[in-house]
């Protein structure tokens, strides 16, 4: 029996992707049907990057296939994954050599921002996407110590500044310009929110899919100016569970959806402290205040992460979690938020201001 390209679109609209929870032809992700007798190739194209999952993915869509073509004889599925830039604020013009950018906030210092944002970034890096990310707590800047990067920028042409790399990701931070680790910063908000904009801008970023941007806590000079300026695909609010933080991410999160950012979900750390002695688990900050929030406000529950020295111990020693321990249960986590983040990008609506010709209007 000879099978068409509607069988094989036919079949796949039958087998859901367990990352977007939707099936294939809807998620876009078969390309490349191809059919010599009863032999069925295609192309499994995914929209967010599942290094880890290719295999599985493969395995499943060929044995579907098998099942629900009777008679296929050679059934092959390549999988692989392309990120392309997504929509962002209106008026905003994307950044030379980025893609897409993920804003990962907090409403109150505290909660573990930074180290989440980390950690989120090398777990999208794992899956195999091209990552960077932006320290924008200029006060504050902790991402040089996270990633055990030493030493200053270079630039190749006296303008722009080359990123640094730790773990396989780019890295910017005014943290690489200061000299001493006890420097405070004492400027004024509007020095504050132009460094932000030449660490953004000035950075020649080399092809990323995501740009990660760990920001500041609270919702002042920085936060608007990123609402304004940088075109942020969608942000990520880091909270724990007791009330005064959930308080503060409410606001957090009313701040992005005033300025037309869209929340890609939230993250509740220290959910559960685990005793380092005995590995006794307990709420100490309370329980399930991260799901009640994204019930009252309709947004995604990206997961939940522990209170755990480990989590500490490796971010201040320059080898976060999602790299010193890559197959432990918590940079599983790590890299599951991560993936989920990155589908729900791929969700939303492409850029294609890109695609479009520059019209220029000369005299002659």
């Amino acid at each position: 029996m000879a099978f068409t390209d509607a069988d094989v679109q036919g079949a796949m609209k039958l087998l859901i992707d367990p990352n977007t929870r939707k099936d294939f032809v809807a998620g876009k992700a078969i390309k490349n049907i191809k059919l010599s007798g009863n032999d069925v190739s295609l192309d499994v194209t995914l929209g967010y990057p599942a290094k880890s999952v290719w295999a599985e993915i493969k395995a499943m869509v060929e044995a579907h296939l098998r099942k629900t073509l009777p008679g296929a004889a050679k059934v092959e599925a390549n999988v692989s994954s392309k990120v392309v830039p997504h929509a962002v604020q209106r008026g905003v013009k994307l950044v030379e050599g980025v893609k897409n950018i993920i804003a990962v906030a907090s409403g109150k210092g505290g909660v573990g921002k930074s180290t989440t944002a980390v950690n989120l970034a090398l777990g999208l890096a794992a899956e195999g996407a091209r990552v960077g990310i932006l320290d924008a707590d200029i006060y504050g800047p902790s991402q040089p110590t996270m990633l055990g990067i030493k030493g200053q920028p270079t630039s190749s042409d006296g303008k722009s500044m080359n990123p640094m790399e730790g773990h396989g990701i780019q890295a910017m931070s005014i943290g690489f310009m200061i000299s001493g680790d006890d420097q405070a910063m004492v400027w004024r908000g509007p020095m504050v929110t132009q460094a932000l904009e030449q660490l953004l801008n000035q950075t020649r970023w080399d092809n990323l899919d995501y740009l990660v941007v760990d920001m500041p806590p609270g919702t002042g000079d920085i936060q608007l100016t990123l609402a304004q300026k940088v075109p942020v695909t969608g942000a990520v609010i880091v909270t724990t569970p007791q009330d005064i933080a959930l308080l503060d991410a409410r606001k957090g999160l009313k701040m992005f959806e005033k300025v037309d950012i869209k929340i890609l979900g939230i993250i509740e750390n220290m959910s559960t402290h685990i005793c380092s002695q005995c590995g006794h688990e307990e709420h100490i900050f309370g329980a399930g205040g991260g799901e009640k929030m994204c019930a009252d406000y309709n947004v995604e529950f990206l997961g939940s992460l522990p209170l755990d020295i480990q989590i500490r111990e490796q971010a201040d020693s320059g080898n976060p979690t999602v790299i010193a321990e890559p197959d432990g249960k918590i940079a599983r986590e790590y890299k599951q938020m991560a993936r989920r983040v990155a589908v729900k990008i791929a969700e939303m609506a492409q850029d294609h201001s890109a695609v479009f010709p520059k019209i220029v209007v000369k005299s002659t």
